[in-house]
């Protein structure tokens, strides 16, 4: 346990106002405590004790804690005070119990101390049995309790300190997850260009020896390797681009991999190291990128491991739009501290984790395999299986591993009960484990089932988002789910042999449309523990233990349809399903048939548009049963969270359309009082349901909760703060956003195993659109009003979809109204109270009967019954119809028409035409004669004689009979075909005659309307039709009618039986109602069974509710104005309408002509509108009323341009004085807005007796069109509109002929003015007289101001004035003025006011040239010091490449990292007119912007008239304008370098060049083209002349050098100089800090500071600047400025002009004029037009030559690198790992050394071999010598080289200095041994050892541990100039660094001059000078055997062997002695005895 006891602190800062609120929070490792907060107090006294639990970890010595004093805020962040850092390195050494720490000093952010104190004591009670471990590797691990939960993942301290980086990274953090749904929610869910870039920068202390690295990087499928470097430390510095187009979603579930890989190694063993993580996490960083990051590599496959080394990236992931941040590296970048600077920062420490999936079972697997070999069985007698053809195995997916479950064939209902352990890094950086059924199959691929994901994100929480105030323990847990189903939706379940349309769906891929079973699964997580095996069975105890959340609960669902509408076209009847899950879908066999769908209907015209289905009265009802866990508790605790979210929500709309309306602070204070409190209402009176006693909990249910409380708790009291301390309302809005989002991200439960409620639309028996209902939405629940859906039981208007909709809802299938009740059978009695009408439940079957020989009767009924169900397919009898349990028959069978069937064509049509066909036929050539046929219908089909049609009742003949040929007929009207059998009608037809026709037919119609009522007279009902019920049908089909005709073949009637409940009364009743009604017997016996099956459910019983009486209505539509509409017509424009349409009634506004923002200013009048229920719902819960906004086209179809939605207000009462506000409603198309509409409506419940009651009737413009009334339509007020135009500029061609004299027409509500033409447009674009005005009455309101309109019109010979172009300005905001506040700052631009007051004749400055010797040789001395380069890097903070420069106290510049326009000081350089693109041409698709066609320069002001016509006008706004004539001018352009290009050859780089176009003159630097980079710098200056305004726009381009094909484009930026020309900001050249005559500074402008001044004086009509003290002070605009006050801290040099003019340009830069800078804009393409290609920094100077000459031009040419040379001299080594063995069994080396510099490796360097080292000495005296390009200012060097053999250019790298010395050992026969390396950073150099016993590996080691703040330039071998000394060789030995030798060399910088005064050969060679070196001292034992043989034998034998040898002669001498002897002895013996002299 570690206290912190709290005490005081002393001499906090006070505020401007008052004293602070101090608040004192304390950090230890990640976790965060607070004190409470002491009002208004400098020396705050808390004594507050605050603990952290250490989980049994000791403290180790690194150990600290951070303590911040805040000054609490109620609104917004604590403000920071001060901090402090404590170390507990005492306490963690176990000697101290208690650290007491007084007047600790309080530091600010940067460092600096405050002068305030605080007081703590810490105390420390060690774990028990710790020993205190102060090399704890773990220090700073997030710790895990018993619960598995995380501690020490807090949140970051709201002052933003760097030193504790936490939660960011944490999986489950809510505010991230917030962040992330606003920065995701932003990108439209279609597929787009993005661009992934990843930087690889360096490696570190990668593994293993003498390694070639290489790393690898995969995104989306694509990848790139850098190029191989040598090393343990390479630097890489490459850039990769990575282009796709695909949808947002799931480009973030792609991961980016890196891979580390040894290029030496076999392929098998060279991964070194690998990282992963999301696209997704990227993009939703700080401005989606990750900066110079490091990665922590590890071993894929051994997860025991630790860290194989570190890399160094930036990602960057760039949208749409979006400009990624320039990267800046830090001075000390080398040298940064990993730990520090890790993605993951140290106390979230990437650990292994086991994500245990258990996979128990799956349910409701659909049939995915043919029935053929099934069939074959059941021919042979086998059993019927059909539900089991499926093999399903459950596949899941993380982070790039995959595992599966085992294949269980021929099972629908498997149970896998497996583990499936993913090992994976935690926190992963991966969100989602994708979980995928497959259906196995043995010989084609394995298709998908369905897909979900688990999120991590939600089903894990780091509890960073809880404030530490709540001293609630930890809310933090690891990622665990379940037990619990997760259900799978995809393609529908109907099985079919042919390919699956919608098959993508099953992957996951869009919205699933059908229910495809579910899988229980449970997830945990534990730390740190390696499985045993991957995949391992469920034990038996898990097993029973997740049997208790599948126990199942009887669910009710019932639905009533109460309207269905907007049918597109009528086709064949319809019906609607209703499922859940399995249960009620009608084509699945698995469930017991239920009355799970509505009747089949015939949709009728509703008289305008539309279709509907005409249920009038009897609304019919959908009843499914269905069995499901009971988790309400989880779906009561979403629904009201989601209750509190959508109040919050709705009140928050009105608080923003307050906000945009501009309404007055007390209302809108009114509106957020309304609104904070009714949140604080809600969140404490609605408290969350207890989770005590719930059957299915689960460990995620109880910290979700425990989340979820903590998180409106602290919502809670942020509003109740916020309502008591706000200052500035509005400022409130984005915290109560975020509140919103946070509502909505609490409200989503992962663990919903309730499927979604689908509703199916189907045609005949095909399935056509879909919508899925959540089934939380419709869930009635007992424990309170707000835990029911928001949708249960009240009627909701929902519009289908078409499954994988490509078109995202361009045509609507149907809107359907309906109601629908889903809750537990235990509390199905509750249904009654929301229940509406009668309900009433009948059996029913049709009686079928066909015409034989002019007898009806059923003998003709080919293939259908005598009694069928409706489809005539199922044989029925009723005799065999049973009534479900629980109920009986109320009355007999009777005969009951279905009128929903009857198509009659006419229905709701007032005109209508009648048709009939007349046929004739003969034999080729042969005489034409009737048909056997001779009148039929469209289709051939038999129909009566046209004397046999009477006129309907109701209706009246308009015309007799005729021909119809306005077709594709002769003159007679007939057309011709030919039959090719089988069939026996032509297909085809044609209007011509051949001899080979037989066949020919015409049209004949005859109009008819409906008859006009007589006043007064209802509405006769329509006759009944036939008296016995029968509906007739010329064929068995759909189509019947109710009248008898000549050609009827076929007739059926409806039999029904009512059923009523035995004993319960009541709506609930219908939940009895289960099971068909009987099926007749006599089916099976024929053996069939297959078509019951088919056709189950087909005579359940047809529910229906009755609605007694009917209300009407009144509804009112004012459609006032649309704005920003899509333009679908060749001329830019749309031709306008509105179908408006509301349930079973439609109506169209007027057509308006060639406008996207059409005024229609319109009233639609519905009277009359039926609407069965209780008028109180309706008021609650209104019906739509849908607006779908058309473009009329004279030809073709009417295109659709985008739908909208408006809810009107209901009136129950018509007297109440209420009415409806217009307001603006987006316009959608395709997912997208694409426009507004003002519009609102008003529905008045009428009474039946008379109308007086209702509102006027408006205005009427014409007849039957009505105006929008008083008191609706906006009040407006008449208003002036002044319009400069300017002039236009690039207008292309139109009808290709170019666009030569163009006039403007400005339109703005309902006033149009034109503008005189321009009479050239080459000459000069430019209007002759430039000022329009217009009065016009414009709306008070600011939200109700229509557009202006402005078109160029171009007129052409003959009088023709085509519209070339077109430009709508919708916000008029910004151009609205005050007219009497005399701006003239906008009369005039600053350079045309100086040109109109410059003399004619040529200014000239006289520069002195005549200087002292020896001036010019310090100006020539100073070049080399201080260039352009030293102050631009001075600009940009990188101090040490700019050497002496700003000591000197020279003028530094500004460096804006966008494009100067974009700068918001200088308001996009258009304060003297706007550029206005001007758009032509049809907007097809809604992803492109329509086509730019030209540009009109050009502005508007807005004012106010008074409306007495005596009052004088105001002044005008435009005047004094400057001449309009064209101007010659010198243009400059400096091109500085450019940044992160986009690579375009297949090296991943690309050889820029520049070429700039300015009107017809162009300059390119090809010849001069930079090879092989990305970063190019470029230093040029390119000049050139031009005229504006003709040549305005200044083309840069980036090309990228070819060879042998052409030049590809990298990117272009455009400048348009004319508004740099004419702005008042000066932008034609910026102005620098100082007025320099000479150096690099020197003035470059046409006109001197103080003439500069007079003119902008002279603009602002300001009185001249007065100079006093020989202009050592100045007056200008009331203020004195003097010289000495503005220099006070100038450094003065001899470079700067006389006093007055350097005072004047010091008064110039206060003026906020552009300053002299450095733009960085951004390169595009038109490959990828939204994405930026690289960016370019650069600046433009525009003179006009008419003022004279400009100063000289600054010379940026990029610095040139100075050669070094590095001479090492490798003297000698020691203690060299003895490698060999000789053949005397002696431990000796062959020692050689080899050495390099990085980037040089080609140019390598040996010693000789010092042979046989006995000892590991060697010695060499040898001299390596490298020239290198270095530089300086950079300390980097430069490499210029082929990267291959093939390749036609050098590229040129920069790499640190770095030499790399290696030991080897010799080897002749075989390959060398490798025996050390060293590797040196020559501008951190580590010092050497004086004596070989001091030097060892920890030297090395100090580097990495001490990493220096800033370069320490004594280290740098550039400074030093020479280093001796011993340094150490390291090599790897089992993972371990071990010392390999001992290395004695000199190293020497040099420069090139040096060199040639001290040369000095390599080797030993000549010039063997500066040393000299002599030749080795070696020993005589270094040798090498086989040159010398000799010594061979004096060292090898000899000195080994001589005492053997020398024995070896004594004993042959011995032996020789001895032979000779025993040789000679005989004959001596025998002389002795024979002695033959004697």
């Amino acid at each position: 346990m570690l206290r912190v006891v709290v005490e005081s602190a002393k001499g906090l800062p006070k505020k401007k106002i008052g004293s602070p609120d101090p608040v004192a929070s304390v950090i230890f490792k990640d976790e965060k405590k607070k004190t409470n907060s002491i009002d208004s107090e400098v020396n705050p006294e808390w004594n507050e004790v605050l603990e952290f639990d250490l989980k049994g970890t000791p403290l180790d010595s690194s150990s600290y804690i951070d303590v911040i004093v805040k000054d609490y805020e109620t609104l917004g962040k604590d403000k920071l005070l001060g901090s402090a850092k404590i170390s507990l390195r005492e306490l963690s050494s176990g000697q101290v119990r208690s650290l007491p720490s007084r007047n600790v000093p309080l530091v600010n952010e940067s460092g600096e101390n405050i002068g305030a104190t605080i007081n703590l004591v810490i105390g420390y009670d060690p774990p028990a049995n710790a020993a205190p471990n102060p090399n704890d590797p773990q220090a700073g691990d997030a710790t895990v309790d018993a619960d598995g939960a995380v501690e020490g993942d807090g949140s970051l301290p709201t002052g933003g300190q760097s030193g504790v980086a936490g939660t960011r990274f944490s999986p489950g953090h809510l505010r991230h997850q917030v962040a992330r749904a606003q920065n995701r929610h932003r990108l439209a869910n279609k597929p787009q260009d993005f661009q992934i870039r990843v930087r690889i920068i360096e490696a570190r202390q990668l593994s293993g020896n003498n390694v070639k690295p290489v790393v690898k990087i995969s995104v989306c499928g694509e990848t790139h390797r850098t190029r191989i470097k040598r090393g343990n430390n390479p630097f890489f510095d490459e850039m990769f681009f990575y282009n796709v187009h695909m949808l947002p979603s799931e480009l973030f579930d792609n991961h980016i991999s890196f891979r580390v890989y040894n290029s030496y190694s076999l392929r098998a063993d060279s991964v070194m190291g690998e990282f992963k993580l999301d696209i997704g996490y990227v993009y939703d960083e700080a401005a989606h990128c990750v900066l110079r990051k490091w990665l922590l590599l590890n071993d894929p496959d051994d997860s025991s491991s630790g860290a194989k080394g570190y890399l160094k990236v930036s990602l960057f992931v760039v949208g749409i739009g979006d400009e990624p941040p320039v990267e800046k590296r830090e001075p000390n970048d080398d040298h940064d501290d990993i730990e520090s600077n890790l993605l993951l920062p140290a106390g979230v420490t990437l650990r292994w984790a086991t994500l245990s999936l258990k996979v128990f079972r799956a349910e409701d697997v659909p049939q995915m395999d043919d029935a053929f070999v099934q069939t074959m069985k059941e021919i042979f007698g086998g059993e019927e299986n059909k539900k089991n053809l499926v093999d399903p195995f459950l596949e899941a997916r993380f982070a790039g591993k995959k595992m599966c479950t085992q294949i269980i064939e021929k099972n629908a209902n498997p149970e896998w009960n497996q583990v499936l352990n993913l090992q994976v890094k935690f926190p992963s950086m991966c969100e989602r484990v994708k979980l995928t059924v497959f259906d196995w199959d043995r010989v084609t691929g394995n298709d998908a089932i369905g897909t979900t994901y688990l999120n991590l994100a939600k089903i894990a929480s780091s509890g960073g988002e809880i404030e530490a105030n709540t001293g609630q323990a930890e809310v933090g847990f690891l990622p665990v789910f379940g037990p619990c189903y997760v259900n799978l939706y995809g393609s529908p379940r109907e099985f079919t042999g042919l390919p699956d349309p919608y098959e993508d769906l099953n992957f996951g891929k869009g919205e699933g449309v059908a229910y495809r079973g579910r899988v229980l699964v449970e997830l945990t997580t534990k730390l740190e523990e390696k499985a045993d095996k991957m995949i391992e069975g469920i034990p038996s105890d898990d097993i029973l233990v997740a049997q208790k959340y599948q126990r199942r609960r009887k669910f009710c669902l019932c639905a009533t349809f109460h309207s269905a509408s907007m049918i597109q076209d009528p086709g064949e009847p319809i019906q609607f399903e209703v499922s859940i899950g399995n249960y009620g879908n009608k084509l699945d066999t698995t469930c017991k048939p239920l009355a799970s769908t509505t009747q089949y209907s015939c949709a009728v015209f509703d008289g305008n548009h539309y279709y509907y289905l005409p249920w009038a009265g009897t609304k019919p009802v959908v009843v499914v049963t269905s069995f499901w866990e009971d988790i309400s508790h989880r779906m009561d605790t979403a629904n009201i969270i989601l209750h509190i979210a959508h109040h919050l929500q709705s009140n928050l709309e009105a608080f923003k359309t307050g906000i945009l309306a501009k309404v007055s602070d007390n209302q809108l204070a009114e509106v957020w009082l309304k609104l904070l409190t009714q949140l604080i209402e809600d969140l404490e009176s609605l408290p969350m349901p207890e989770l005590e006693g719930r059957s299915n909990l689960t460990s995620l249910d109880i910290q979700f909760k425990k989340l979820r409380d903590n998180s409106l708790t602290t919502i809670k009291d942020g509003a109740r703060r916020m309502r008591e301390e706000a200052r500035e309302i509005r400022d409130t809005l984005s915290d109560i956003e975020s509140w919103a989002e946070k509502l909505k991200v609490l409200a989503e439960e992962p663990q919903n195993s309730l499927p979604d409620v689908i509703v199916w639309m189907l045609r005949g028996e095909k399935r056509v659109a879909y919508s899925r209902i959540p089934a939380n939405q419709v869930l009635y629940s007992t424990y309170s009003e707000q835990a029911c859906g928001q949708q249960c039981g009240k009627t909701q208007t929902i519009f289908l979809k078409y499954p994988m909709d490509k078109n995202k809802g361009l045509k609507v299938p149907v809107q359907v109204r309906l109601n629908m009740w889903l809750g537990l059978s235990a509390h199905e009695k509750k249904f009654n109270s929301f229940s509406e009408g009668t309900f009433s439940v009948f059996a029913e079957l049709y009686e079928n009967q066909a015409q034989m020989f002019s007898k009806w009767g059923t003998t003709g009924l080919v293939g259908r019954y005598k009694f069928s169900d409706v489809t005539g397919k199922l044989k029925l009898k009723k005799e065999y119809f049973m009534p479900p349990r629980g109920w009986e028959w109320e009355g007999d069978w009777f005969i009951d028409p279905e009128k929903a069937l009857l198509t009659e064509a006419d229905a709701g049509h007032t005109e209508f035409m009648d048709e009939v066909f007349q046929n004739e036929a003969r034999f080729p050539g042969g005489e034409w004669k009737a048909a056997s046929e001779p009148f039929t219908d469209v289709n051939g089909e038999k129909s009566r004689n046209p004397a046999e049609f009477e006129c309907p009742p109701g209706w009246v003949w308009e015309d007799e009979w005729n021909v119809d040929d306005n077709r594709a007929v002769d003159d007679q009207g007939w057309e011709y075909g030919v039959t090719i059998p089988p069939n026996d009608k032509p297909r085809s037809w044609v209007p011509t005659e051949k001899v080979y026709h037989v066949h020919r037919r015409r049209r004949l119609v005859r109009p008819r309307k409906r008859a006009a009522l007589a006043a007064g007279a209802a509405a006769e009902r329509q006759v009944r039709g036939d008296p016995e019920g029968w509906e007739f049908s010329s064929l068995i089909g759909w189509k019947f009618h109710r009248k008898e005709r000549s050609s009827d073949t076929f007739r059926r009637r409806r039999w029904r039986r009512k059923m009523a409940p035995e004993d319960r009364l009541g709506a609930s009743a219908i939940f009895q109602l289960e099971g068909a009604l009987g099926v007749d017997t006599d089916v099976n016996e024929r053996g069939s069974k297959a078509d019951t099956t088919k056709l189950f459910g087909a005579n359940t019983p047809t529910v229906s509710c009755s609605f007694d009486r009917s209300h009407l209505y009144h509804l009112r539509v004012y459609i006032y104005q649309a704005q920003n509409l899509a333009s679908m017509d060749k001329d830019s424009f749309s031709d306008p309408y509105v179908h408006i349409s509301f349930l079973h009634v439609s109506k169209t506004t007027e057509k308006l002509r060639a406008t996207l923002n059409p005024t229609w200013d319109q009233t639609l009048i519905f009277n009359d509108v039926e609407i069965y229920g209780d008028p109180q719902n309706i008021a609650h819960l209104p019906p739509d009323v849908v607006l779908e906004f058309y473009d009329h086209d004279q030809v073709g179809k009417d295109e659709l341009l985008g739908r909208s939605l408006c809810v009107p207000m209901v009136k129950l009462n018509p007297g109440i004085d209420q009415t409806p506000k217009l307001l603006w409603h987006p316009i959608i198309q395709k997912g997208l807005k694409a426009g507004e509409a003002l519009v609102a409506a008003e529905l008045i419940l009428s009474d039946k007796s008379g109308e007086s009651e209702l509102p006027l009737v408006p205005p009427k413009r014409s007849e039957n069109l009505y105006m929008v009334p008083q008191g609706i339509r906006p009040v407006v007020q008449l208003t002036a509109v002044e319009i400069l135009a300017w002039g236009l500029r690039n207008m292309k061609p139109y009808q290709l002929a170019s666009v030569s004299s163009p006039s403007l027409v400005v339109e703005c509500g309902g006033q149009r003015v034109e503008s005189a033409v321009i009479k050239n447009m080459k000459k000069s674009p430019n209007f002759p007289s430039s000022v329009l005005f217009i009065k016009v009455l414009l709306p008070k309101d600011e939200m109700y101001t229509p557009p202006i309109v402005i078109k160029v019109i171009d007129h052409r010979p003959f009088g023709r004035k085509p519209v070339v172009g077109q430009c709508t300005i919708t916000h008029l905001e910004e151009f609205r003025c005050d007219p009497y506040v005399i701006t003239a700052e906008g009369a005039m631009s600053s350079k045309m006011a100086l040109m109109m007051a410059s003399p004619s004749k040529h200014v000239a400055i006289n520069m002195e040239e005549s200087r002292p010797l020896l001036e010019t040789q310090q100006a020539e001395k100073e070049k080399e010091t201080v260039d352009w380069w030293s102050k631009f890097y001075a600009s940009t903070g990188n101090q040490e490449r700019c050497g002496p420069y700003l000591r000197k106290g020279y003028d530094t510049l500004k460096v804006y990292d966008c494009e100067l326009e974009t700068v918001p000081e200088f308001k996009g350089l258009t304060d003297f007119c706007n550029t206005f693109k001007l758009q032509r041409g049809k907007n097809e698709s809604g992803d492109d912007d329509p086509t730019m066609v030209g540009e009109l320069k050009g502005s508007f002001k807005v004012y106010p008239l008074p409306d007495d016509p005596g009052v004088a006008p105001p002044p005008r706004q435009f005047r004094e304008l400057p001449d309009s004539g064209p101007q010659e001018c010198l243009v400059r352009i400096y091109v500085v370098r450019a940044i992160d290009l986009q690579p375009k050859d297949n090296n991943g780089s690309c050889d820029p060049y520049i070429k700039i176009s300015l009107g017809r003159n162009t300059i390119d630097s090809r010849d001069e083209y930079l090879p092989n980079t990305t970063n190019p710098v470029f230093g040029r200056m390119f000049e050139t002349t031009c005229f504006l305004p003709q040549d305005k726009d200044l083309k840069i381009s980036v090309l990228d050098y070819d060879l042998l094909s052409s030049d590809e484009k990298v990117g272009e930026t455009v400048i348009d100089l004319e508004n740099r020309f004419l702005s008042r900001y000066n932008s034609y050249c910026g102005h620098p800090q100082t007025y320099c005559i000479s150096g690099v500074n020197q003035w470059r402008d046409q006109l001197k500071p103080s003439q500069i001044l007079e003119n902008l004086a002279r603009m602002k009509g300001l009185s001249k600047p007065r100079s006093e003290d020989n202009g050592a002070s100045l007056f200008f605009n009331g203020k004195g400025y003097t010289l000495a006050e503005l220099e006070k801290d100038k450094e003065i040099h001899e470079h700067l002009g006389p006093a007055s003019e350097r005072l004047c340009l010091h008064v110039l830069r206060k003026q906020g004029l552009v300053p002299e800078h450095v733009e960085t804009r951004i390169l595009y393409s038109t490959f990828q037009p939204t994405l930026s290609q690289g960016s370019l920094q650069m600046w433009v100077d525009v003179f006009p030559k008419s003022i004279g000459i400009p100063g000289p031009p600054f010379d940026i040419t990029p610095r040139k690198p100075k050669k070094y040379f590095l001479r090492a001299i490798i003297w000698n080594t020691t203690d060299v790992t003895l490698d060999e063995t000789s053949i005397t069994g002696e431990s000796m080396s062959d020692i050689y050394v080899k050495g390099w510099m990085t980037g040089m490796e080609e140019d390598k360097q040996k010693t000789d071999v010092h042979y046989r080292s006995l000892d590991g000495d060697g010695n060499f005296n040898w001299r390596f010598v490298y020239d290198f390009d270095f530089l300086p200012a950079e300390q980097l060097c430069l490499v210029s080289m082929k990267e291959r053999f093939w390749s036609l250019d050098k590229t040129e790298f920069r790499v640190p200095p770095k030499f790399i010395v290696q030991i080897w050992d010799n080897d002749k026969f075989s390959l060398d041994d490798y025996l050390g390396t060293l590797e040196l950073d020559l501008c951190n150099l580590v010092a050497p050892a004086k004596t070989p016993e001091k030097c060892s590996l920890k030297m090395m080691d100090n580097l990495e541990l001490v990493a220096p703040n800033k370069t320490d330039h004594t280290k740098s071998l550039f400074a030093q100039h020479s280093a001796r000394g011993w340094w150490p060789c390291s090599i790897e030995k089992d993972g371990e660094r071990a010392l390999g030798g001992k290395v004695e060399m000199t190293l020497e910088i040099m420069s090139e001059a040096s060199a040639e005064e001290r040369p000095a050969g390599k080797g030993r060679d000549e010039p063997n000078m500066n040393p000299k070196l002599d030749l080795p001292n070696r020993p005589e034992t270094s040798f090498f055997w086989f040159t010398n043989p000799c010594k061979t034998m004096k060292f090898l034998v000899w000195r080994r062997f001589r005492c053997i040898f020398i024995v070896l002669v004594i004993l042959t001498i011995v032996i020789l002695f001895l032979a000779i002897l025993l040789y000679s002895l005989p004959n001596y013996i025998s002389m002795k005895i024979v002695r033959p002299l004697q």
